[in-house]
């Protein structure tokens, strides 16, 4: 598996940003007002975030031989890769919730606290959400042996018969 890079994160908080601006955009077009995101939703991306690091603490342990339990590879996997998709979903929040206020921003009229205040929660839960994903993304990894790429390292055969 391959760590999660910065272009990717980046490439997803860019949709999320188009999403969010242009989602606005065709509320107000179309006379409605704009998205709010719900007062829970930050809530809800800073406990996942803290629920996967939770989830991935035992994996690094029994990686680095700091805990005497055996910790299934498959188990490790799937928090390995529940990390990578939170940090995915984290920064297109980010971008989904920077497109909004970007969008209120712009108007002439000067937004609601209330609406301001919650786009403003998002987007800081959004990052609290990569950066965990990532940290537990790094937390699953294992450490890579020395001999492993060594050339010249592999078994030899009978020798001078």
């Amino acid at each position: 598996m391959k760590r999660t890079g910065a272009g990717i994160l980046l490439i997803a908080a860019i949709i999320g940003g188009v999403v969010g601006f242009v989602l606005d955009t065709m509320l107000t077009a179309m006379g409605r007002a704009t998205f709010t995101p719900a007062a829970s939703l930050p809530t809800i991306l800073a406990l996942v975030g803290a629920v996967i690091v939770i989830l991935a603490v035992p994996v690094f342990r029994a990686t680095r031989g700091r805990s005497e339990r055996r910790i299934d590879p498959f188990r490790a996997l799937r928090i390995a890769m529940l990390a990578k998709a939170s940090s995915l979903v984290g920064a297109a929040a980010f971008g989904f919730g920077a497109g909004l206020l970007a969008f209120l921003l712009s108007r002439p009229a000067t937004p609601s606290l209330g609406s301001m205040g919650s786009i403003i929660a998002t987007v800081v839960c959004a990052v609290v959400l990569v950066v965990a994903g990532l940290v537990a993304e790094q937390l699953c990894t294992i450490r890579k042996d020395d001999d492993d790429d060594t050339p010249g390292n592999t078994p030899a055969g009978p020798v001078g018969i």
